[in-house]
């Protein structure tokens, strides 16, 4: 008896922390440190390979991280005992567990920071009575399928653990990943988003809940008064925590500035209370990540120091620390275990018990409070959304041992399951009412017979940097006359990531049309609303700043759909690369590029590309110090013409001088070109609009000192450079993307396509200017195209 338990407890040897290398005899892998850093980059390249080949799916990471897991476990590579023992030795597994539950307590503090207390608050009747029957119904079912469990494979474990921990496990929606769903399928600024969202925030607060309670149970095995004592202990962890921290965190936040970084002591002070709270929950006897998800949401969500924390800790946890906790996870995974049909018959009911119950619930609800089917079915296949969440109740289940192997694998495999089908679902009985035919309007470019009508101007920037030169063209552009109102919609372009810092991002975004700022609070928070609430007061423009959130592959979509809803007549888009000290233009992100040629190509109104070489100086200047010299270099086509109009407009300030350089162009004969219009038209058309709309222009313009129009013969690209060389101190050049057939001849250039011949020539390195250069192209739709009866405007124009 004695040699049997002699040999039940041997325990692996402990590992020392480092090898003395592979020269003096040593293996590395048998050491700590070398074996974790093999195991994390391992685990690191496996699930980010996964997420890729998922993304064309739209599918989040969290799936590509649960089934990387599952792959080195036991069902897939680990049952390879070379492998397994080699890579994920026995004696490492202690090591990996603790690196993964630190990555899980700063994720959870993240979670917390995600988490706004004041919305779940002023969630509506309709939301909260979804949250509500999409955690009752769920629960139920989820007591019903344990008892059925209990009597086949979880014979034995404590019964009341394991009841609640069932009802969770089913219960739960996933936050975190609803959002980023709801992201991709560009859903966050619908009612269906929105209604989610806020369902999903009260879901995820009573799992906490629900799920502290599980873990008090199935630790009580020597008194059930230990229960007891956990639960009440846990509350006043939550009222000392709201009592002591929060006037903490609120005098941090007072004295963190905008604009300013936050100093270091702020930071550690805070992830040590993390720290310190997970022990203290840790004590309690409830998981420490408790404490950590506590501190989270203490955290005031208004200044800098929420930024700054997300900053510092996020890619390191969510990138590094956090994919190990689905190996710890995959490695306690055994698909093997799950044999028969007794075992797959259980593994269905699961499944079906857990959609059927937030389905069917959430629908049924939305239906009563007069939802539409499709956006109730919809909400339904969104609030069955698993993921992390999910995990971590699983693992402390199995940690418990409240939940054994064969359990454990069904319940992963049903997470995985019903967070896969949740986007195609989606996708397949719903569509945003944003994707929706929206009816024609008619100012669709800034070229009309009626002049006297308000011109909307949907302009996009990437960041602060772009906005200067932004509010300065916007001050060009306003005009003097009381009939000619500006209406200005300002978007930031914020693209969607797999951080945590995208959730914050997610929670500024505001259905389209509406303020970045929420009313009644302060907007200084964000140095880009203050610019522009700036400058609509100093100035008669109508201007509200917007955001888009996506990823930069369909960002366009976004930008495209709001012009429309928005009924907007130009679009105006940063270049992609900006101007360095030396003069010289570098590239941003070349994915800015591919963003500007998508919105060229599908945008349903006229498009501009501002090539921002500083334009007007690097602050905002005033209407009274307004001197700006402005160039229009019109070759003929719809496109100079739209760049002439816009610069007609911009005459209009007192502080602009105009110049417009008609160019004839005669390129050397080498053998018969036939010359076709861009759009579609003849060339005798083509002429024939231009001529009439240049004499319109002269005859309106003709007392105005302020415009200078000249006429100018070429005959090669270096004769156009020679003649705009000569106009200097221009601060703007206006060009058309696509000009006459005969200038394309002659500057012929396909450095950048979407800028055009001119606009290629403008920012060219032999260009000396350090002039802006706004690139336009007009709208031409396919009426317009084929109608021979299209002339100047193309559109019948009301006021």
């Amino acid at each position: 008896m004695a040699s049997n338990a002699t040999t039940v407890t041997k325990c692996p040897s402990p590992m020392k922390a480092t090898s003395n290398g592979i020269f003096q005899g040593d293996n590395p892998l048998d050491f700590a440190l070398p074996l974790v850093i093999l195991q994390i980059c391992l685990v690191v390249v496996l699930t980010r390979g996964l997420a890729f080949l998922l993304r064309p799916l739209k599918q989040p990471r969290v799936i590509g991280e649960i089934i990387g897991g599952i792959l080195l476990g036991p069902s897939a590579l680990g049952r390879n005992k070379n492998f397994l023992h080699t890579i994920f030795p026995s004696n490492s597994i202690t090591l990996l567990d603790t690196i993964a539950n630190i990555g899980l307590l700063f994720f959870l503090f993240l979670v917390g920071l995600e988490l706004d207390i004041k919305s779940i608050r002023r969630t509506g009747k309709k939301a909260l009575g979804i949250a509500i029957t999409g955690i009752c119904l769920p629960f139920a079912l989820g007591i019903g399928s344990s008892f059925v469990l209990r009597e086949t494979i979880s014979k034995g474990v404590n019964a009341s653990a394991f009841l609640i921990f069932m009802g969770v496990a089913l219960s739960i929606t996933a936050f975190p990943v609803l959002a980023r769903i709801l992201a991709e399928l560009k859903l966050l600024t619908t009612d269906v988003g929105r209604m989610a969202m806020s369902a999903a925030a009260v879901n995820d607060v009573a799992a906490w809940i629900l799920l502290a309670l599980a873990i008090a149970l199935s630790g009580s095995d020597k008194s059930p008064l230990t229960a007891v004592w956990v639960l009440l202990s846990g509350c006043g962890f939550v009222i000392a925590a709201i009592v002591i921290l929060s006037p903490v965190f609120k005098w941090m936040t007072k004295q963190c500035f905008q604009g300013e970084p936050v100093r270091e002591i702020y930071i550690c002070a805070t992830l040590a209370i993390v720290l310190a709270a997970g022990f203290a929950t840790d004590f309690i006897g409830i998981h420490a990540m408790f404490g950590a998800f506590v501190v989270g949401v203490l955290v005031p969500k208004d200044g800098p120091l929420v930024g700054a924390l997300v900053e510092k800790i996020e890619d390191l946890v969510s990138g590094l620390f956090l994919p190990l906790y689905f190996v710890s996870s995959g490695l306690k995974t055994n698909v093997a275990t799950i044999q028969g049909a007794q075992s797959w018959g259980l593994l269905v009911l699961v499944i079906v018990t857990a959609c059927s119950g937030k389905i069917i619930g959430t629908f049924l609800v939305s239906i009563l409070c007069k939802v539409p089917v499709r956006e109730a079915l919809a909400l339904g296949f969104l609030m069955n959304t698993k993921g992390l969440v999910e995990l971590i109740v699983l693992n402390i289940g199995k940690d418990r041992k409240v939940l054994n192997d064969q359990t454990f694998a069904i319940m992963i495999l049903m997470a995985l399951f019903t967070t896969f089908i949740t986007t195609p679902l989606v996708i397949a009985v719903y569509k945003p009412a944003r994707s929706a035919k929206i009816a024609d309007y008619k100012h669709r470019k800034i070229e009309r017979k009626n002049k006297n009508t308000q011109l909307r101007i949907m302009t996009c920037f990437h960041s602060a940097g772009n906005i200067p030169s932004i509010i300065n063209l916007l001050e060009v552009s306003r005009g003097t006359e009381k009939d000619k109102e500006l209406c200005v919609y300002a978007m930031h372009l914020m693209e969607l990531s797999e951080r945590s810092s995208a959730i914050l991002m997610v929670h500024k975004a505001r259905k389209n049309g509406l303020p970045f700022s929420i009313k009644g609070r302060r907007s200084d928070s964000n140095h880009v609303i203050v610019a522009f609430e700036a400058y609509r007061q100093l100035s008669r423009v109508f201007i509200r700043p917007m955001t888009a959130i996506s990823s930069m592959s369909d960002i366009h979509e976004d930008i495209c759909a709001t012009a429309e809803r928005k009924k907007t007549a130009i679009i105006i888009l940063p270049f992609h690369k900006h101007l360095r000290v030396d003069g010289s233009l570098e590239t941003t992100r070349s994915s800015i590029r591919v963003v500007n040629q998508n919105v060229l190509e599908h945008a349903r109104c006229s498009v501009g590309i501002l090539v921002d070489r500083s334009f007007g100086g690097t602050t905002h200047v005033s209407s009274s110090h307004v001197s700006l010299f402005v160039t229009v270099l019109f070759f003929g086509g719809g496109d100079d013409r739209e760049a002439l109009s816009y610069g007609i407009r911009m005459a209009e300030h007192p502080g602009i001088r105009l110049m417009v350089i008609r160019f004839f162009v005669e390129p050397e004969p080498s053998g018969e070109i036939v010359s076709a219009d861009t759009v579609g038209n003849s060339p005798v058309k083509s002429v024939s609009q231009d001529d009439e709309f240049l004499s319109e222009f002269k005859h309106d313009t003709c007392k105005n000192d302020s415009i200078i129009y000249v006429e100018k013969t070429v005959r090669s690209a270096a004769e156009v450079m020679d003649t705009v060389q000569e106009m200097k101190n221009c601060n703007l050049y206006l060009v058309g993307r696509t000009p006459d057939i005969k200038a394309t001849y002659i500057l012929n250039r396909s450095d950048c396509p979407e800028l055009g011949p001119v606009g290629n020539l403008l920012t060219s390195p032999n260009f000396p200017s350090l002039a802006s250069v706004l690139v336009v192209q007009q709208y031409r739709s396919e009426s317009l195209v084929n109608s021979a009866s299209d002339s100047g405007d193309g559109e019948s124009e009301s006021a």
